[in-house]
């Protein structure tokens, strides 16, 4: 896989990888400061969703060389998350556990990452 006039070896070195493993620890962070009842719940799946794009990725990446439809297949999984952070980013919302302003930079930025799957799946084509 090219990029810039390089070879790309690794996931982790993919920008959209980049992009959302800083807004995963972004997140994480912001959680512990969620209410204890919601440690084991909200928090958690936006833990969890979050990581499982930069996991997805990693994962999929690791089986390009022998399967191009198998990479596919994890970014698609990745864009799932991606989406399903959305949703746990509105609920912490609602909730008011984050504030406006991290509502909609968070979400600008999923928004994003999500933009920069569809690009990287099309490119596999």
């Amino acid at each position: 896989m090219e990029r810039q006039g390089r070879y790309v070896g690794r996931a982790r070195e993919l920008e959209v990888y980049k992009r959302a493993y800083v807004v995963s620890l972004e997140i994480h962070k912001a959680t512990l400061a969620f209410p204890k009842i919601e440690q084991y719940a909200l928090a958690d799946q936006l833990r969890r969703s979050s990581k499982a794009i930069c996991a997805n990725l990693a994962e999929g990446f690791a089986k390009q060389p022998h399967s191009k439809a198998e990479f596919a297949r994890f970014i698609s999984m990745a864009m799932g998350s991606c989406s399903e952070v959305e949703t746990w980013i509105s609920y912490a919302f609602d909730l008011e556990y984050i504030s406006k302003t991290q509502l909609d930079e968070w979400l600008r930025s999923y928004n994003q990452i999500y933009g920069m799957l569809v690009n990287l799946r099309g490119s596999l084509k």
